[in-house]
């Protein structure tokens, strides 16, 4: 058995992932990590710097002592980029495999846009560009109201971050790229390569920044190809 650590994106939790495991080999768990201030932690403190929230990610892993693989989408993608890190450099065992989706390499994360500085019209407005949030949410104030806090730290978490140049880990890295992504490019993938000695594998799928909903059948086959041995 292999666990698949799956990190949140901005205001996702938990139950984001909860389809996943229907897609995979049963040889595989899927293990969604929630953060503070959502899902079964909502009544914890928002976090709102990517440091504190691996701190919080690291103490959910260490214990585990299961082979794993960690597997993160949009700003997941920098949590599993950060949470590896702080991995080896504990000197535990290292994942076996990175996932990553929907997220730039962390070294062409600069001179990002405050967005979670925006007033609520333009910032609830930027998020519905990006798809991901259920109508029913979207349409309801009262929802909205309870979201925004979320959405914003996870924002800040993402926008404020410095990227600081290590050595790069010895680690197969597969990359999954919406095509219509309004939020990542294509070459703002290609710098994830200076992260592994191993050759990246850079896999596109037709959507938009939510692209891995509509492809949960495809997701779960390359997991399986990548992970099952």
């Amino acid at each position: 058995m292999i666990n698949l650590y799956c990190l949140p994106y901005a205001g996702g939790r938990a139950l984001s992932y909860r389809d996943f495991q229907a897609h995979v080999s049963n040889l595989i768990l899927i293990k969604p990590l929630e953060l503070p201030g959502r899902g079964k932690r909502v009544r914890e403190a928002l976090l709102t710097d990517s440091e504190a929230m691996i701190d919080d990610l690291f103490a959910q892993v260490q214990n585990d002592g299961q082979t794993y693989a960690i597997y993160g989408h949009s700003l997941g993608s920098l949590l599993a980029y950060l949470l590896t890190r702080r991995i080896i450099s504990a000197g535990l065992p290292a994942p076996r495999h990175l996932f990553l989706s929907g997220g730039k390499a962390p070294s062409v994360l600069r001179d990002q846009r405050a967005r979670y500085k925006l007033p609520k019209h333009e910032f609830i407005n930027c998020v519905k560009s990006l798809g991901g949030i259920p109508r029913e949410i979207l349409e309801e104030p009262e929802l909205i109201d309870f979201i925004e806090p979320i959405l914003r730290a996870d924002f800040q978490a993402l926008e404020t971050y410095v990227y600081h140049p290590t050595a790069p880990f010895d680690i197969p890295i597969t990359i999954l790229h919406g095509l219509s992504d309004i939020e990542v490019a294509y070459r703002d993938l290609l710098a994830w390569q200076q992260e592994t000695s191993q050759h990246i594998d850079i896999n596109v799928f037709q959507g938009g920044h939510f692209f891995i909903f509509d492809h949960l059948a495809e997701l779960g086959q390359l997991f399986n190809q990548a992970l099952i041995r």
